[in-house]
């Protein structure tokens, strides 16, 4: 079964972050130009919040442009749920689609080492069961079955 180690493998382990202290608007021209749809939040080496495309367009609709100048800090989503390098790809996908959340970061302890998106999940689960299949359909056909 494959794990999320399986997705850092083949993606690499790079992950954007920004500091607590940043802006709004340096989270949301971060976001659009790296292309992700989110940011972890490091203090130092800590792991302190995410925020995603999702913070900013809730803080936009609530507060309008002076959203734009608001702390990082004082807007990320600050409960983060992560996994290990083995957490299986199933759970993982179980825990995005329970928490209705789109990136995990992954933990070593308390060392991201990367960050997995549902995107990359879903990918990963359709390859391992495609090769499934690739592999039953090898067996069935080299062996014959009484009728």
């Amino acid at each position: 079964m494959s794990t999320v180690r399986t997705i850092l493998n083949r993606k690499g382990n790079s992950f954007w972050f920004i500091e607590p202290e940043s802006s709004v608007l340096q989270a949301a021209k971060r976001l659009n130009d790296k292309k992700i749809g989110a940011l972890i939040v490091m203090d130092g080496e800590r792991l302190v919040g995410v925020f995603s495309e999702r913070d900013l367009v809730r803080l936009v609709a609530q507060k309008g442009s002076e959203a734009l100048n608001l702390t990082i800090g004082d807007v990320m989503t600050t409960q983060v749920f992560g996994v290990k390098p083995s957490t299986t790809v199933d759970e993982c996908m179980a825990l995005m689609t329970e928490k209705g959340i789109r990136h995990v970061p992954v933990l070593d302890g308390k060392t991201v080492l990367g960050v997995v998106s549902n995107r990359d999940v879903v990918y990963e689960a359709i390859a391992n069961r495609e090769s499934l299949l690739s592999g039953m359909e090898v067996l069935i056909a080299n062996h014959e079955f009484p009728t």
